[in-house]
């Protein structure tokens, strides 16, 4: 079995030559980079509540989100950010006991958001049939990210839920069915600190030929259960990075921004892994992108965003 930096090395190559020698580093609109901040904020549309309340989140990543409990004020939030100069939103929010979010009631709003401005819409779709998803296509919605978890019993402890990730394949099947764009994202870790079934989650996503997918890691937040979990080791995120694009070849790999902050060895290991994005990148991520000659753009987005806001600064 090859080392770790022949894997790396391998990944990185395949990578530049199908996308070139070019990165993208991306500012989220929920942070701030030198006193700048991204122009994509998250909204949630359940403000606080989720009914699964999983073991690495329980609505703590809802908190600092713009909450829009009513599709009336969905539309006003909006329209305001749009005004502000903003470039896209990302809706999302908590789920009920089947892993759903309430799109039903939001569908007009969405549409009309659609309608009165020009923001990039992403959403974090949740477990869809394919009726929701042909009516969130419609209404204007650009792209869906999707969490991608591999193991049963990884997805039963810390979701809380009583199903199998079964129902995450079928909601890919739905979203394929309806010509959705989609963004599967990876956690890596989320078995408190265990990579168990990441793999797995990569051959779940390869049938469905996505042009982009996302990996991201245990955060670890203070007061959850998650919070004492093993640390995750930098290499074997990249060890997954590697393993997709060995999978992937024709997908972008982005290292997102959920991930524990402060990890420059996560950060550089993905840049000899050849990943196509990276949200929140350090100084070191950065050199060491310069060191090998890549092209280097700068998007104030969410990573997953497919249209090109870019530019050769911030």
């Amino acid at each position: 079995m090859q080392g770790l930096d022949e894997r790396l090395a391998r990944a990185r190559e395949i990578s530049w030559q199908r996308f070139g020698k070019e990165i993208t580093f991306y500012l989220p609109g929920m942070f701030s980079y030198n006193g700048l901040s991204g122009k994509y904020p998250a909204i949630s549309i359940t403000g606080n509540r989720c009914a699964l309340q999983c073991d690495h989140c329980q609505s703590k990543t809802l908190e600092p989100m713009i909450h829009a409990e009513t599709p009336e004020t969905l539309t006003g939030k909006c329209l305001d950010l749009a005004e502000k100069g903003n470039l896209g939103v990302l809706i999302s929010g908590g789920c009920d006991r089947d892993g759903r979010l309430p799109w039903n009631g939001f569908i007009r709003a969405i549409s009309e958001i659609r309608r009165q401005t020009a923001l990039y819409i992403s959403i974090h779709c949740g477990l869809v049939d394919l009726q929701t998803a042909l009516e969130l296509r419609d209404a204007g919605v650009d792209q869906a990210l999707i969490d991608v978890i591999g193991d049963d019993e990884t997805y039963q402890r810390v979701y809380h839920v009583d199903f199998g990730v079964s129902r995450i394949e079928s909601s890919l099947e739905a979203l394929k069915r309806a010509s959705f764009p989609v963004i599967p994202h990876i956690v890596c870790g989320l078995n408190h600190g265990r990579m168990v079934g990441e793999e797995r989650a990569v051959e779940m996503i390869a049938p469905f030929e996505v042009r982009q997918m996302v990996v991201v890691s245990l955060m670890r937040i203070p007061g959850t259960p998650s919070w004492k979990a093993e640390r995750l080791k930098a290499e074997e995120v990249a060890r997954l990075i590697a393993e997709a694009r060995f999978r992937l070849p024709h997908t972008e790999i982005s290292l997102g921004c959920a991930r524990e902050r402060g990890n420059t060895s996560m950060e550089t290991l993905a840049v000899q892994a050849g990943v196509n994005r990276m949200a929140l990148p350090s100084d070191e991520a950065i050199e060491l992108a310069v060191h090998y000659g890549l092209k280097i753009r700068y998007q104030r987005t969410c990573c997953s965003v497919r249209r090109d806001f870019s530019g050769d600064k911030w």
